[in-house]
């Protein structure tokens, strides 16, 4: 059926959204960027605190949201973690992985508990997660969409002790473009946002290791969350009804290429 052009909607209403990582940095601005656009979003997080303020906020501004406390390194709490989203604000049909750790370790002398926490929070969690909302989404013969937070150290390891961050951000990038193959049939959408460096507090433990950056990058800057907010209403509003197993590179050049 022709649709009169542009056929552009970025209205979520009646949605329920699932932020991880949503208790600072780009996971609260995501929560707050689908909230305005009309979702119901469930925030989660480790920090109680930090969601109660967020959920605060949301509802200060005519949202609808809330709190979900999880450890998403914790798998058998993850099934749960959706359960109480969807008694609070109704069956998920957004999910956004965006909790995501550091190693800030060359790879010869990281420990074995850190590359499990990291390979736990990083791969396995936004994996079980993707397939708990799906196969939620499958048994209810709903459409959805699935948005997980890669990184440009996915394509480009620049050698600062995140050997292993880098290898977990790729293997996210094929988790998406795999979990799109499988799910395709049913209407589910699976893509992932790719960013630079932007701000937030894993960026700034970063800095701190190893000072500005900026400087190296050809618009030298370091990007700004907001600048994010357009992809990811993109990639979970009727506007990408056709686009799965994408991944969006956002760096602002950084890369150089």
């Amino acid at each position: 059926m022709d649709q009169p052009p542009p056929n552009i909607s970025h209205d979520l209403t009646g949605q329920t959204a699932l932020v991880t990582g949503a208790s600072s940095g780009l996971g609260r601005r995501f929560a707050r960027v689908l909230a305005a656009c009309g979702a119901k979003v469930a925030v989660a997080a480790r920090r109680e605190d930090r969601l109660s303020g967020l959920v605060e906020e949301i509802l200060a501004a005519g949202g609808t949201a809330a709190p979900v406390v999880v450890d998403v390194s914790q798998a058998e709490a993850l099934a749960a973690a959706v359960d109480a989203a969807e008694a609070a604000l109704g069956p998920v049909s957004i999910l956004v992985n965006n909790a995501g750790i550091p190693d800030a370790q060359r790879a010869v002398k990281m420990p074995l508990t850190l590359i499990d926490q990291v390979l736990d929070v990083n791969v396995r969690a936004p994996f079980v997660l993707s397939c708990e909302v799906a196969r939620r989404l499958i048994a209810a013969g709903r459409p959805g969409r699935i948005v997980n937070i890669a990184s440009m150290a996915a394509y480009d390891y620049g050698g600062n002790g995140a050997a292993l961050y880098s290898v977990s951000k790729a293997a996210v990038v094929r988790m998406t473009e795999a979990l799109a193959v499988e799910w395709a049939r049913f209407g589910i959408n699976v893509n992932a946002i790719a960013p630079g460096a932007f701000r937030s507090e894993m960026l700034d433990g970063m800095l701190e290791r190893v000072g500005d950056i900026s400087q190296h990058f050809p618009r030298k800057r370091i990007g700004e969350p907001a600048q994010l907010d357009s992809t990811l209403v993109y990639l979970v509003s009727p506007a990408s009804e056709a686009v799965t197993g994408t991944v969006v590179k956002v760096d602002d050049g950084q890369g150089g290429r």
